[in-house]
């Protein structure tokens, strides 16, 4: 489930809680599912996000080289932050 599917869920939560008038008699209460969907949808949301915000990455390299004009050593470091292996 994304942002979208967390959008979705908020909207048809939205619908049933303040634009459905239609009473089932006593067995089901369609503003109490609307109101469930809209926190679910909320919550699908905002896991999303935080999740989407975790996978972006950092690149650093490493490499140990040795400059053939000064011959000093000159070191490189790529990591990345999400744990990928590099490319």
């Amino acid at each position: 489930m994304g942002i979208g599917s967390g959008i979705a869920l908020f909207v048809i939560g939205a619908i049933l809680a303040f634009a459905v008038n239609v009473d089932l008699g006593g067995y089901v209460d369609l503003h109490l599912i609307g109101y469930i969907l809209m926190i679910a949808g909320a919550v699908v949301f905002l896991l999303s996000l935080i999740f989407m915000m975790r996978r972006r990455s950092t690149v650093s390299e490493s490499r140990t080289a040795v400059d053939p004009v000064n011959g000093q050593q000159v070191t490189t470091r790529r990591t990345t932050d999400n744990g990928e292996p590099l490319a």
